[in-house]
């Protein structure tokens, strides 16, 4: 009987024992796995694909995340959270628990990176961002076309696809065009979204004030209307490096004069294609043009334009422009110049001849350096009628060129 109170008391104690030692093991778990964690800073790691929650847990704690790896599985398991774990980037912050972090992992709370294309880039130059990009996977593919990809700011996420970011891209630009030209007035010279696109590129190259863009497009629509040649200078710097790398120069007169049909020095109408990745601001100029008179425009020193309606005004503010600068040298990149018109040729149609926008190289760091030339009827010429009402205007004897008086050749440059 005595042996059997023993045994009963030996059972009794060993319980208590076990119990104990069952509700200490709890109570740590318990306070490892809700209290703060070693970490001393935020960290971020990768959670590979295919990681189950053992390998998870010895990530954490392989990397001080948490004290104990196991610990993580037990949490992971008794929660069944353990099925909702998903593969990414994630960071912890200081001193997070063994729970918070599972959270956060469950919770697909990724780290989030963002990828700003400026508006004004070209193709080019927007996969070479996505390229350097840092945490997307996988090459650019095949490069859009240019002005297929709408200037934002991307979020992505570790492990992301380069090509699907671009496609994004790609997806956006082609929504926000279709939009734009939905509300486009009716009035206008295009013919398409195409044309849309091509011109609000070549506003976004021009203007380097948000306020000046729908004025400048308004002059190349009066121009268009005219059948006068655009004489944009970042069309001619497009068609000097479309076929890959920069221009370290500024460019000079001579280039004007570069076989391309985006040199709308020489081609009339707008260029075949975009010449950058416009953002909404100029395409929506583009398609809601301010209305105006001018037909020419000149930097005016501080990152402006001034804009004037005659050849008379405009060539006062070239020389306005020209006082403001260094010296009088005749320098190439910052000197405005008014080219003359052709003289009509008997075959010739009857728009008149073609006066053109007029600017010189805004200073905002974004732009290129463009010196702009432009062409202009008559200074005591009225503000020009419709195309299809206009009258040839023959050309003066003698125009400004770069500071020159002189004769003007065919072309329209300064005969020597």
């Amino acid at each position: 009987m005595t042996a059997f109170f023993r045994l009963v008391a030996w059972s009794v104690i060993t319980a208590g024992v076990v119990v104990a030692m069952l509700g200490a093991a709890g109570y740590w778990l318990y306070h490892e796995a809700e209290g703060p964690g070693p970490l001393a800073e935020a960290r971020t790691l990768v959670i590979l694909p295919k990681s189950g929650i053992g390998a998870i847990g010895d990530l954490l704690g392989d990397k001080g995340v948490i004290r104990h790896g196991f610990v993580f599985q037990l949490a992971a398991g008794l929660s069944a959270r353990g099925s909702a774990l998903k593969a990414g980037e994630y960071e912890f912050p200081a001193h997070v628990s063994v729970l918070q972090a599972l959270e956060i992992i469950a919770a697909g709370r990724m780290v989030k990176h963002r990828l700003m294309v400026p508006e004004g880039l070209t193709t080019a130059e927007v996969l070479a961002l996505v390229r350097d990009a840092p945490a997307l996977d996988g090459d650019v593919g095949p490069p859009p076309g240019e002005g297929e990809l709408l200037p934002d700011t991307y979020v992505y996420s570790y492990g992301e696809s380069r090509q699907e970011v671009i496609e994004r891209m790609r997806r956006a630009m082609a929504h926000m065009l279709a939009q734009m030209w939905k509300e486009r007035r009716h009035d206008l010279p295009l013919a398409s979204p195409q044309d849309a696109l091509i011109l609000a590129s070549v506003v976004e190259k021009e203007a380097a004030r948000e306020e000046e863009r729908a004025h400048i497009a308004g002059v190349f629509i009066n121009r268009l209307k005219l059948g006068m040649r655009l004489q944009s200078d970042p069309t001619v710097l497009f068609a000097l490096t479309s076929s890959g790398g920069k221009l370290d120069r500024p460019l000079v007169h001579a280039d004007l004069s570069v076989n391309s049909p985006y040199n709308t020095y020489l081609a009339k109408g707008l260029p075949p294609g975009p010449i950058a990745n416009p953002g909404r601001a100029s395409l929506r100029a583009a398609v809601r043009p301010e209305r105006t008179e001018d037909l020419f425009f000149v930097a005016d020193g501080s990152g402006g334009h001034v804009f004037a309606k005659t050849l008379a005004d405009q060539t006062k503010n070239i020389a306005a422009y020209r006082r403001g600068q260094p010296g009088d040298a005749d320098p190439a990149p910052a000197a405005d110049a008014v080219v003359a018109p052709a003289p009509p040729s008997p075959a010739a149609s009857p728009a008149p001849a073609a006066p053109s926008a007029a600017s010189a190289p805004a200073p905002a760091a974004r732009k290129p350096a463009r010196r702009t030339a432009a062409t202009a009827p008559a200074p005591a010429a009225p503000a020009p009628a419709p195309a299809a009402a206009a009258r040839p205007v023959a050309a003066p004897p003698a125009q400004v060129i770069k500071g020159r008086r002189c004769q003007p050749g065919p072309d329209g440059a300064c005969l020597q």
